[in-house]
C-alpha cells in the first residue's frame, strides 16, 4: 500500500487526482473503521489512517473519507480553539483549497467563503497568487497551506495575500520543513531537473528549501507573524488520538490594523 500511494501521488497530476481519489478510498475507509484514531473534521475514526508520503510514506497519515492529512486536522483544532473562524461569518480566501476542508467552510461562511488556485478544478476562482485578482482590503481572513515551496517568488506571494487582506486580518500559511532544517532558506533557480529538485527540495516540484528564516520572510511582506506552538497545548493523548504532526508550529500572520 505505502510502494502504491507513493508512486501515485508522485506521478499522477493532482488536478487529475482531486477528481477520482475521493470516491475510492471512501471504499477503503468502510475497511479501516474503528476506535484508535479519529478526524476531527467529519468526527469519524478508524483503527488507522492510510499511509501517505511521495518517497517515504508516513503512517497514519492519510483519513480515507475526509482526504485530511495530519497538517489538515491540526489547522482544523487551531481555528476551532484560538481563532474567530467558527464564530463568526467570514470572507475567506482559501488558496489551493484542500478537499478536507471545502465542504465544511463553505456551509459555514457560503458567499464568502472564496477558493482560489491555477489549475485546481475545484476552485471557483483561476488564479495566481503572484497576482491575486482581488481589490486591496477585501478578506477578513485567509489560508494558503504548503503553496509557497512552489511558487516563483514567495516574497511576492505573500505580499499579495497581505495586500487582499483588510486592516487587522489575519492568515495561516504553512511550508513543509525537512529535517535538518537549516538556519537559511535555500533556493537556487538553476536547479531544474525534477529529480535534483527532488534531491535538494524534498519534492520534485518544489522550488525552494525553508530554514528557520521563514517567519522573518512572512515578516518582509508586512506581516504580524505569531509562531504559535498550539500543538504543545494538546497533549501527547490528543497528537495521537487525532494523529497529529507533534512538532508543527502554526504561522500565524496578522496585517496591521
Amino acid at each position: 500500500m505505502k510502494k502504491l500511494i507513493s508512486f501515485i501521488i508522485r506521478f499522477v497530476p493532482r488536478k487529475y487526482l482531486q477528481r477520482v481519489s475521493a470516491p475510492a478510498l471512501k471504499v477503503v475507509g468502510i475497511f479501516l473503521r474503528g476506535n484508535n484514531v479519529t478526524c476531527p473534521i467529519i468526527n469519524k475514526s478508524y483503527k488507522k489512517f492510510l499511509p501517505y508520503g511521495r518517497i517515504n510514506p508516513r503512517a497514519n497519515a492519510l483519513c480515507p473519507d475526509s482526504l485530511s492529512l495530519e497538517r489538515h486536522r491540526l489547522l482544523w483544532l487551531y481555528f476551532k480553539e484560538k481563532t474567530n473562524f467558527f464564530n463568526e461569518r467570514l470572507h475567506f480566501l482559501h488558496i489551493a483549497p484542500e478537499q478536507c476542508f471545502m465542504k465544511q467552510f463553505e456551509a459555514r461562511h457560503q458567499d464568502g467563503y472564496i477558493t482560489g488556485d491555477l489549475e485546481s478544478p475545484l476552485a471557483k476562482v483561476k488564479m495566481d497568487v503572484h497576482k491575486i485578482p482581488f481589490e486591496a482590503n477585501t478578506f477578513d481572513a485567509a489560508m494558503c497551506n504548503h503553496v509557497m515551496e512552489h511558487v516563483d517568488d514567495d516574497i511576492k506571494a505573500m505580499s499579495e495575500i497581505y495586500r487582499v487582506l483588510k486592516p487587522g486580518g489575519w492568515a495561516v500559511m504553512q511550508v513543509p520543513f525537512f529535517n535538518p532544517i537549516p538556519d537559511v532558506t535555500f533556493e537556487d533557480k538553476t536547479i531544474t531537473d525534477p529529480r535534483e529538485r527532488e534531491k535538494w527540495y524534498g519534492q520534485d516540484d518544489h522550488v525552494r528549501l525553508y530554514g528557520k528564516d521563514y517567519p522573518d520572510r512572512l515578516r518582509k511582506a508586512g506581516f504580524e507573524v505569531t509562531e504559535d506552538k498550539f500543538i504543545y497545548e494538546l497533549g501527547e493523548e490528543a497528537v495521537k488520538k487525532y494523529a497529529l504532526p507533534a512538532h508543527e508550529i502554526i504561522y500565524f500572520c496578522r496585517k496591521k490594523g
